[in-house]
């Protein structure tokens, strides 16, 4: 019988020159363009299991400025579904994989492989960047994964990220941030704590909200598609919303509200119910958790135009169609295209449904995924919202407030 065929190491040494020249470019880029800078740098060279908040589109690359060589970063699948930049990320970085919304058991494997060999690894418990300046829902399987690791644990958390560049908006405003590695344990410090006791601890030590910070992030476009995020009226409950400049407004009732350089809100003409973002966030959460979702099957819920591609996993995307219509029902989403074929999605036959950037959705239906990626205005949210509310109602857990993010 011949040798098995011996296993390729996961850590390359030009992971760490890729580091180290990324890191000559990119730490004068933070300073200038995100205001960032970083305190209680790690410094010496041992690895790390590294947790972080998920604030921005850039939290990897603050964060590699505050850890001695290369770092392995968790990633959605959909890095790694673009064809030669995926390959390309993969060649000089090599991130690990993960699948959305999963128990992927290959990317717990390929956490322990880059373990072994001396690497380390950072994530973001919560998988999503926050909409509304406060962390969103922790995976509560981090702790065991953190168990099994029994690696070096470090905090990091990134504050004014939201005040800076909102997951929803285009433009980066002027104002600070800072990351900051908040707290390191030990597997000794943590071997003896309970699930429940460790993932209480990651969430404390994790848990910003932008909207308490000091400060101000200024920017003419301070609300421009805030309605990526917004999708209930405190007033006329499921509504639309257009942004202009500083200035979001409702399609329905037309009332107007200011988004703030210090991250208020202000109503234009009348008392807006709500301070912040997170706490409008907090109440539209409230709202779609205190829907039926089974009671709106007969006309759709929302109406939108998107391009439809499907999702080669770890390959590619093909396009299917340029231009086509979703509508969303309490039970449902249709799929009308101009050159393809009409297809209704059940929810009962969907795995999961998942925002990705700023605002594209990826819908896992019959073991496929496919990608719809709306105009600037397009609300994706809403689409995983009502798909875990309908979920949770139809699995008997109606007081289950967890809708995807």
């Amino acid at each position: 019988m011949g040798n098995k065929k011996k296993k390729r190491k996961w850590i390359k040494f030009r992971h760490k020159v890729v580091r180290n020249l990324a890191f000559a470019v990119l730490f004068p880029y933070s300073k200038i363009r995100y205001g960032f800078h970083f305190e209680n740098k790690i410094r010496d060279k041992r690895q790390y299991l590294i947790l972080m908040n998920h604030q921005t589109g850039f939290d990897q690359f603050f964060l590699g400025m505050g850890f001695s060589g290369a770092v392995y970063y968790i990633a959605s699948e959909d890095l790694f579904s673009n064809g030669f930049v995926s390959k390309l990320l993969t060649y000089l970085v090599a991130p690990i994989p993960i699948k959305k919304q999963t128990t992927d058991v290959h990317a717990i494997l390929n956490c322990m492989r880059v373990a072994k060999e001396g690497g380390s690894i950072a994530l973001a418990p919560e998988g999503n960047r926050t909409y509304s300046g406060e962390n969103v829902h922790m995976n509560p399987a981090i702790a065991k994964l953190v168990k099994k690791l029994s690696l070096p644990l470090a905090f990091y958390r990134i504050e004014g990220g939201y005040g800076v560049h909102p997951r929803w908006s285009d433009v980066v405003r002027r104002g600070k941030m800072r990351g900051v590695v908040s707290k390191v344990m030990e597997p000794e410090e943590y071997k003896d704590l309970s699930d429940e006791e460790l993932n209480e601890l990651i969430c404390r030590e994790l848990y910003q909200n932008d909207c308490s910070l000091q400060g101000e992030f200024k920017h003419k476009k301070s609300a421009e598609y805030l309605e990526r995020a917004m999708y209930v009226c405190p007033y006329c409950g499921l509504s639309r919303f257009e942004s202009r400049g500083d200035v979001i407004e409702c399609k329905k009732c037309r009332k107007q509200v200011r988004y703030m350089p210090d991250l208020t809100l202000e109503g234009i003409g009348f008392d807006f119910p709500f301070k912040h973002t997170t706490h409008w966030y907090r109440h539209q959460c409230d709202f779609v958790n205190s829907l039926d979702t089974r009671e709106f099957t007969d006309t759709p819920l929302y109406t939108d135009t998107a391009m439809l591609s499907e999702v080669i996993l770890y390959k590619n995307k093909k396009l299917m169609d340029k231009n086509c219509t979703l509508s969303l029902y309490g039970d449902r989403i249709h799929v009308k295209g101009s050159k393809t074929c009409e297809q209704t999605m059940l929810f009962e036959d969907i795995s999961a449904v998942v925002v990705l950037g700023k605002n594209k959705l990826n819908i896992y239906y019959k073991g496929k995924v496919y990608q719809f990626k709306g105009g600037k205005r397009f609300n994706a949210l809403k689409y995983v919202n009502i798909y875990y509310r309908n979920k949770n109602l139809s699995e008997g857990n109606a007081d289950d407030k967890f809708l995807g993010l």
